[in-house]
Parts: structure tokens; sequence; C-alpha cells
């Protein structure tokens, strides 16, 4: 047969490379001996200034402090020794004018516009001089073009990315369709939120998302101020009060805001969403008004209103926004299957042209051998899995489905359906705190009072204590009005007097409905208010209609615990505070200063006075490092602050001073020449308010609890058996991140925390990693400030030392730095990692993962649409994870590795059959023979494998331990290839041998034996495979083997009807199939008995 195939003359290889010569050396001649005589020069420099790549760095910082003058010493052999005219040109010139070309192309496309500060006029953005960006938002990864190219076996790749991606487009349509009053001089109009324009007056009524970043110009609140909700943008649910512009809230009707001329200048956008500066100018005033703006005046998109209606003016809009500058760009993501198949497919390839290069070379390259070469890499181009992306595709969509159908995890949602098997490959999860690992409520638990503590059971007493106090102090008022001063002031002079429990009980919670920022807040009745211009309205002052508004949920879980217990806020405003007391009582008190909370002093607190007695006193909280030096000397503090931190509460200590009228007005002169200074005014501020803090009465230690979220420490536990190592990164301060950490047992109880000092320089930095570097098997806990000290000057050496932790903490940590952080785990570990949150704060960081995870609560949605996949429940991850993931991972390993097999198998007896015939490159099957071999005679069988699963979802559950194997990548590795391979080499060499031994004398024969022993092998290695059998299995395996059998009636072209229904046909291939599959089951037999899988030993 191969003797039959012409030869065609071929010109010698000798003749050839005389030719090529000959070309050569007249190019060298026509070039001129100058050219060639310069050549070597020419190279010579090249290769003198690539030395500058081998130039040591600089490793001081000393070294970067010489004259800008020293960069001119720098070689410049390629500038003074370039040529000009048509000899440059000719000697590679044309190279560089066409590089630079391109490099200008590429600049000109790939420009991104500079950022500018910019003049809003209110109320008409057509002034504006430059054009600003749409205030849209767009998810989307890809445009229209995109899905133009792709051929037909792409097609279901190409489908399913396009199906995600309209999916996006739709969520993204939703938020932009949302629509918002704006203001114009006709009056309201409604307005989408994409249309929104630089300089527009938009109207925001509460508990509406503000759709822009806006400077705040007027409010329906008679304080001139509101509350938002910044949760979606710092993960913090405090509440943060925000002023409106005063020039422009003292304004006497909405309309006035177009009859005056005033701008405001914003700075340009820029990423910090804790600081902004600007100005605001109103013109037309003689002489004009010039107000400062800071970020307390601001409205960033994303935040919620949550008091009162407010108007604001557009300052940036869409991609400028703080929010989407927080935000990075989505990415597409590949799983880490995916790109180990794509090297074993690359392997393919080598293999493919290597042994077509082998037939070639053993037929001695006669005739037209590359011809042959490319008609062998046809032949054999089964060894490339084509039909392995679809099946994959296929395969990721079947494991969604069966996500979203698991009634363990409700309301689960797949969003990005091309990585399911990542969940089964995961190293590092990196978790946000609030509404993610906690319910963000606060309940009330302990009071502690030094020789008495009280609980959830015992909180009645308090109760008792407090109407007893009440009742006699409204007895002995009624008696004598004046009768309550003296007593007061004998106390503070001789302050070793045991009080009795009840009145220790009194001051303590009024301490606590005293000092704090709570505001009580009553709705108004529907429609009493139909313009955003009424702040006065009718209101209903009942218990039930009021909530409270507070800078943090911990403060209102403690007013709400006064309430409880009789002590009522029921007002609140800028200058004086009312409780009523369990008699229905109302005390007023003129609140005189107010000492906010910061990160630094860890304190805040409240100078009042008493209406009904003129008494003054200062009562201050905070944590117990910021006031143990503060309150009188005492042996309790320290020891209950740590038995309530063990229990996982957030505990506050709340002191008193007493001050007479003298002391005060003397503290408020001091006080306010402080803060009227023009240089170091904190400190100075600072300084005074430290003058009062000394000696201060201790009254009580507070524990609340920010209640966990269902299954919390449970899930964390399986998590840390399955070998997943737990990072927290939050926004919030670092001792409620220490608490949760320690209470939702991520920090185990036996672990020590090793809490890192704060860090301003390099050299601090370099002690502080030296400290931590001699702790050993201890957790860590670092802010955001110091993080990114440690990481500009020692980012290697901190993640080393970082990933040896057990859990590490970061706390105070931007949307940014999330992300960051992220990054770095993947770029300095090369494993996989998973971030879960709940926040618009952590979609950047859910986006930067290989696997991000999002939660539906209380926090929005955004998290949840930006995830690849969407729980309801932080408790769901643990099944997301050791079930499904191990289960997906599993059976696509299974899956790809057989594609391949069904390749390798027939290509080797293509190989074998062209080399018994003298390596004719002649095909062994044709037709349909080949199409009927990869869809219907094997699909179903093999596809069946993606309801395979090797442990059972309780069996994972119970045993978490069973994931770090998966984490070894070893179902899907060069090793495990390499077995299928010689397995395909071994059956492909059995079914051709042995069909070519039993065949008689038609050549028809070999092809009916041999195809239907391939057939037979392909459906019993899938039973082979199979490790729980499904009922779908079964199906698919008598589904394919019927239709082979009944398609033999139609394939008369390449069988012989009548030789196929002979049983000398049925012995041969079943003599041969058995050959090939029964030392396969043997040694499966074998290598479970004596060597079985850690698995194996649970499910027997």
């Amino acid at each position: 047969m191969a003797d039959q195939i012409p030869l065609y003359p071929v010109r010698s290889a000798a003749a050839a490379a005389a030719a090529a010569n000959r070309k050569r050396a007249a190019y060298y001649s026509a070039a001129g001996p100058g050219s060639g005589a310069e050549r070597p020069s020419r190279y010579q420099l090249e290769d003198e200034s690539a030395h500058l790549d081998e130039m040591p760095l600089m490793m001081s910082e000393e070294g970067f402090e010489n004259d800008e003058s020293d960069y001119h010493t720098l070689p410049r052999a390629r500038v003074t020794q370039r040529k000009r005219g048509l000899e440059w040109f000719v000697c590679g010139g044309w190279k560089f004018l066409c590089t630079s070309c391109c490099d200008w192309l590429i600049n000109i496309c790939q420009r991104k516009r500079e950022l500018k500060a910019r003049t809003v006029w209110l109320g008409y953005p057509e002034k504006c001089e430059e054009k600003h960006p749409r205030n849209s938002i767009k998810n989307q990864k890809y445009n229209v073009f995109t899905f133009i190219p792709g051929g037909f076996v792409l097609a279901v790749t190409i489908t399913r990315e396009a199906i995600d991606e309209f999916r996006r487009f739709q969520r993204d349509k939703e938020v932009n369709s949302q629509l918002y009053s704006k203001l114009t001089i006709r009056g309201k109009v409604q307005v989408k939120s994409s249309d929104i324009q630089v300089g527009d007056l938009i109207i925001v009524e509460k508990n509406q998302r503000v759709p822009s970043d806006m400077v705040f110009l007027r409010t329906s609140e008679k304080a001139g101020s509101c509350f938002i909700r910044t949760d979606q943008l710092d993960g913090e649910t405090d509440w943060k009060l925000k002023v409106a512009v005063s020039c422009t809230q003292r304004l006497p009707a909405l309309g006035d805001l177009f009859s005056i001329n005033a701008y405001v200048y914003a700075q340009k956008p820029q990423l910090d969403i804790h600081s902004f500066e600007g100005t605001f100018t109103r013109e037309d005033s003689d002489p004009p008004i010039h107000e400062s703006l800071s970020i307390e005046n601001t409205l960033w998109a994303g935040t919620v209103v949550a008091s009162g209606t407010v108007i604001g003016v557009v300052i940036y809009t869409g991609k400028e926004t703080r929010s989407v500058m927080n935000t990075s760009n989505p990415k597409s993501k590949a799983g880490l299957l995916d790109l180990e198949l794509n090297q074993l497919t690359k392997a393919l390839f080598l293999a493919l042209v290597a042994l077509s290069v082998v037939m070639v070379t053993l037929q001695g390259f006669v005739g037209p051998w590359y011809r042959n070469l490319l008609r062998f890499l046809l032949l054999f181009s089964y060894i490339i899995p084509i039909s392995l992306r679809v099946n994959l595709d296929m395969g990721k969509a079947a494991y969604g489905w069966m996500i979203m159908r698991d009634e363990s995890i409700p309301g689960t949602v797949v969003r990005t359906s091309t990585i399911p098997e990542e969940l089964g490959r995961l190293v590092y999860l990196l978790t946000d705190k609030t509404g993610t690992l906690t319910q963000n409520e606060m309940v009330f638990k302990r009071l502690h009072l030094g020789t008495v503590s009280y609980g959830p059971d015992t909180m009645d007493e308090i109760q008792n204590h407090v109407v007893d106090s009440y009742s006699q102090t409204h007895s002995q008022a009624g008696g004598n009005t004046t009768s309550s001063t003296p007593p007061r002031k004998a106390q503070s002079s001789a302050p070793k007097v045991r009080k009795s429990v009840s009145s220790r009980v009194h001051e303590a919670v009024k301490a606590v409905a005293l000092c704090h920022n709570v505001t009580p807040v009553y709705e108004s009745r529907a429609g009493a208010a139909t313009d955003a211009e009424f702040a006065e309205v009718d209101q209903d002052f009942s218990d039930e209609n009021r909530t409270y508004q507070a800078s943090s949920p911990d403060e209102v879980a403690l007013v709400q615990w006064t309430e409880s217990v009789g002590l009522t806020l029921v007002n609140r405003d800028l200058t004086s505070m009312q409780l009523r007391t369990p008699s229905g009582q109302v005390l007023t008190y003129c609140l005189l200063q107010t000492f906010p909370f910061t990160s630094e002093s860890k304190r805040m607190g409240v100078i009042v006075r008493d209406e009904s007695t003129a008494e003054i006193t200062f009562y201050m909280k905070g944590a117990d490092t910021a006031m143990s030096t503060i309150v009188q000397y005492n042996d309790w503090l320290e020891e209950e602050c740590g038995n309530m931190a063990r229990e996982g509460l957030r505990t506050l200590v709340v002191a008193k001073k007493s001050l007479t009228e003298e002391q005060y007005q003397d503290f408020e002169s001091r006080y306010n020449q402080a803060r009227l200074s023009l240089h170091d005014r904190a400190l100075k501020v600072a300084a005074v308010v430290e003058s009062l803090e000394r000696e201060m009465e201790l009254l009580c230690l507070t524990g609340v609890e920010d209640q966990l979220q269902a299954g919390v420490r449970p899930t964390l536990e399986m998590l840390r058996n399955a070998g997943i190592k737990i990072w927290m990164l939050t926004g919030d301060k670092l001792e409620t991140a220490t608490c949760i950490a320690k209470s939702s047992h991520l920090v185990s109880r036996t672990q020590d925390t090793h809490i890192f000092r704060p860090v301003t320089s390099r050299g601090e930095a370099h002690l502080e990693l030296n400290a931590f570097r001699r702790k050993h098997d201890c957790a860590l806990v670092i802010s955001g400030d110091s993080l990114e000290v440690c990481l500009k000057y020692y980012e290697h050496e901190f993640m080393e030392l970082a990933c040896q932790c057990p859990a590490v903490v970061c706390c105070r940590c931007s949307p940014t730095q999330k992300a960051r952080i992220v990054s770095l785990l993947r770029q300095h570990t090369g494993r996989r990692t998973c971030a879960i949150g709940d926040g618009g704060n952590d979609v950047s960081m859910i986006q930067a993962a290989d696997c991000g995870i999002g939660i539906e609560g209380k926090e929005g949605r955004q998290a949840s649409l930006a995830a690849d996949f969407s729980i309801t429940q932080f408790r769901h991850v643990g099944r997301l994870l050791v079930v499904h993931g191990r289960s997906s991972y599993k059976r696509s390993a299974a899956l790809g590795q057989f594609v391949m097999h069904r390749g390798l198998i027939i290509s080797t007896m293509q190989a074998v059959f062209s080399s018994v015939f003298y390596f004719a490159s002649v095909p062994l099957y044709q037709g349909f023979l080949m199409v009927g071999y990869a869809t219907v005679y094997t699909m179903f069988p093999v596809f069946s494998l993606v309801l395979d699963e090797d442990v059972r979802p309780d069996t994972a559950m119970l045993y978490p331990e069973l994931y770090k194997d998966l984490t070894k990548g070893r179902s899907l590795s060069f090793k495990t290839f390499l077995v299928w391979v010689l397995i395909s080499v071994y059956q492909g060499g059995i079914l051709m041998y042995g069909a070519l031994v039993l065949f008689e004398s038609e050549f028809v024969h070999v092809v009916a034996i041999s195809f239907t022993a391939l057939i037979l092998t392909e459906l019993l290695m899938v039973a082979l495979t199979v490790r729980t059998w499904h009922w779908l299995m079964v199906v698919a395996q008598f589904l394919s083997l019927g239709c082979y059998v009944a398609s033999l009636a139609f394939l008369n072209e390449y069988f012989d009807v009548a030789f196929i229904t002979t049983v000398t046909f049925v012995w041969k291939v079943s003599a041969i199939t058995v050959v090939s599959c029964l030392p396969l089951y043997t040694l499966k037999f074998l290598r479970r008995k004596l060597s079985p899988p850690s698995y194996s030993k649970l499910t027997s």
C-alpha cells in the first residue's frame, strides 16, 4: 500500500544552501564595505549598554540623594553613534521608525484623561468648561466585539460567557435606572441615576442611596445636619454626622438656591474616602462669602441618608466617584484546573508534533516528506482534545446547577460559572468582619461595679434599683427642693464614704444614659410633610415611634439598655439632653462640652449641667487601655476586662468627676483659647482636656456583645481543620476586631495574639518585625497604617512571617488595602485565595481573589452581585467548599483526563496501523466513524462522570481534613497524566495488534473488530473510573451501547454486515476487549486492597 504512493523530485539540500549563500553575499556586497566595517562597533556599543542592566541596585536611601546631574553621565552610545540619512535607514533606522510609530499609536489609544480640579456652578451643568464622565456604573468585562470571533468548538464557552455578561448588564441597568429628584429653575424633575451631571442639584430622601459624590447644601433637619450610613463605602455601620454648608442652609426656601450666584471649588478626584478639600463661594453678596469645605460637608456615592431629606450639588460622577475609584476593574478569572489542563494540552501538542516527525523520519524522508508530515499531523490530531473545552464547560454548568439546587444552602447563586473547581483548591480565606462574621446587632450583656456583677438574668435587679433611687429622689425633692445639693457636696468632699449598691447602680446607669452621641429620632406622620422645606411637622413622640441614631452601634445598644432599665433618652439637640425617669418625670441636662471618640484617644466624654440642681459633672467612657490611668486606683478593673474580652464582649470603662462652677469656667476659658490657636491646635486642646482627666471616679465596666452570625464558630473550626488559613480584613477598630476574632474562635483560646505596634518609619517597622519574628504560633493583629509601612519597606519579609501565622487580623483597612493584601497573598504564595464579604467596600477584595463569595445581608447586595458565588449566610461557606468544591474538582479532573484518554487511544491505534503498513499516512477510520466516536458512541458515558462522587456529602462535612489532599492537586498532575498516557498506549496497542492478528482475508474486518472493541473498551473504562454509581450513569452506558448496535445496520460502507453477525466476530471482539481491560481492573483491585485512598477508610 505504501509502495503505491508516488514520489516527487525534490531540489537537493546542497543546492538550496548554495542559493541562500549567493543571496546573502549579494546583500552584503550591496551594503558596501563601509557598513560592513562599522557593524562590529555598533554591536559592541549595544553590548556595553546592556551591561547597565547588571549594575547592582542601591540598597540604602543615601544612594538616592545624589544630584540629578548624575543622570547625564550615563553612556549615550546609541545616541551619539546613530547614523543619519539613507545609510542610517538601511542599517536599522526603518525598524526604529516603525517601533516609534507603533508606540505613539498605542499611547494615543491608551492615554488616560488627566484628572483636574473643577469649578462647579450650582444648578448650571452646562457652564462646566470640560466634559465629565456619565454618572453610570459599569461592571461589565467585555463589549459586543469580544464575542464576534470564535469557532464552532468554542461556541459553548462563548455562549456561557455571553449569558454571564448579559446578566451583569441587566444588574448594571437596574442600578443606573434608579430615579432621583433633580432641582431646576422650573421645579423638581425626575432623572435617571445615569443621567446625573456635575453641577446638578439632587434631592435625596431618607433611606435613599446617594447617586454620586456631592457637596451637602441643605437638609430638612432643623439642626442643619444629617446622619448617613457608609457601610457600602468603608464597611462601618456607624452612622456619620454630616453638616450642610451654612450659607445655603440659611436660605429661606429651596428655590433661593437659583437666586444666588455661587460655586464650589473641589479638589481633583482621588482615592481617599476620609478627606476632602474645597471651598464654597457666593459672589453676589458684599463682601463675597467664602466657606471652607471638609469631609463633613460631603455625601459620597453609595452612602445612604439616614435622617431627613438632603439637597446636594454633584461634584464627581461615574468612574470619578470615591466608591468607583476604590473598586478594581472586574477581570476574567481562570481556574487552576483550566491552567493545568492547558499545560497538559501543550504537552500533547508537542507529542503530536514529535510523533509526526518520527513517522516521517522512519519513512526516510522519501517523496514530498513535508506533505506527509502535514498528513500525519492531521491523522494524529485526535491527540489534541478539542472536545475537552465543550465537555468541561457543560460540566461547569452542571456543577452550578447542583450548587443552586442544594437544599442545605438555600439562596446560593452561581454568578461566574467558569470556576466551580476553585472551591476545592483554596488555601487562604480572607473575610470581612461586620455583617459577614457578625450580625452587627449589639446586645448589652454585662454591668460590673467592682463588687457586684449583673448579667442578662439579673437585669431586673438593676431596674428595681433605678426605680427605688428615683422614687427616693422624687420624694426628697417634693419635701424640700434644696435639700439635694448639700449631700452631693458632702459626697464630693468625702469620696471614701461607701455608697449603697442602689446608689452606685443609679450613678452608673445615669452615666451611661448621658455619656454618648446618640440622638432619638421620631418619624413624621404619613402625609404630614409634602415638601423637604418643612422641618417642623406633626410628629409622634411615643416610645414605639422612636429610633436611635448614633455613630456607633455600641452607643445605641447602651442607650437601649438604659431605656430597658427605666432611664429613657427622649430628646437631644446640640445644647441639651432630656431623660425620662421610671416615674415619668423628665430630667433636663445642659450639654456644655462634648469630646468625641477618636482612634488616638480611644475615649469620649461630655460635660453636663443638671438643670434642676445646677450640678456640673464630667462623664467619660472609653477603652480600658486608655481609662486605666485616668481613674482612681482599683484592684479589679484589669482582671474583669480580661474576663469579658475572653467572652468576646466589647468593654467600656465609665467614670465621672464632679466640677464646681469655678473649675468649669477656668477649664472653658483655657479650652476655647486652645481651640483658637493657629499652631499645634490639636496638641493644645488635648493638653487642656487631659487636665480634667485626673483621679476620676470609676463607676462601672460595661460589656456589649456583637452577635455572631449563626454557625460562625463551627464553620471557622471546620475550615481550619480543612487546612484553610483564615485572615480577617476589617475597617473596624483594633479592639473590636480583636474581640470578634476571639469570640468567633478565629483565634483559638489557647493561642497567643501579637498586636503589632503602630509604626510610621522604616526603623520602627524593622524593630517590630524582629520582635514578631521571635513569636511562635501566635495570631497577628495589625492596623492598616502599620501594614502600609511594612509593605512599603519589607514586603517580602512581612508576607513570609504573616503566612506562617495560624490567623491574621488586619483592622482599619481601606477597600484598596484589602484588594492589595489578596493580590500579595496570591503573588507570594502561589496558592489559591478566596475573599468573602457583604458590603460595597469588599467588592475590590472579592474581585481580586481567585474565588469571590458575596453575602446578601444588611449592607446591601453590591458584594453579592460582584461576586462569583452569592450566599445568604456565612455558615454556608463550609458546605460550598468541602462538598461542592471537592466534587467539582474531582469530577472535572476525571472528566478532563478521560477526554484526553479518548483521543490518545485512537491516535495510538492510528500510529500502530501506519507503522505496520510501511508508515503510510492513511486514516484507519473515516467519515462517520470518527464523528460518532467522539459524540454519540462515547459522549454520554464520559460526560456522566460529572455525577460521580468519591465521598458522600455528610462524610465530607464530618471529616473536613479530607479537603487538605485537594490543595496538593494530586487528582490532576503530570503523574496522573502519564499514567493515563501509558494506559492509552497499552490499550491502543492491544486493540490494534489484536485486530491485525485476528483479522482474516479482508481489511474491512480489521476496522469492524478494532472499532467495536474500542467502543466497548471506552464504556468499560468509564465503569472502571466511576466510584459511586448514579442511575443516569447506567442509562448513559446502555444508551451509548444501544446507539452503536443500532447504527451497525446502517454502516454498510464501513462494516461487513454479514461478518459482524457471526460468532467469530463476537469472540474476537470479546477477547481483545478483555485483554485490554482485565489487567487494569486487576491493578485497580490490588491497589485498593494494598494502598487504599484516605477516604475509602471512612466510607467502608
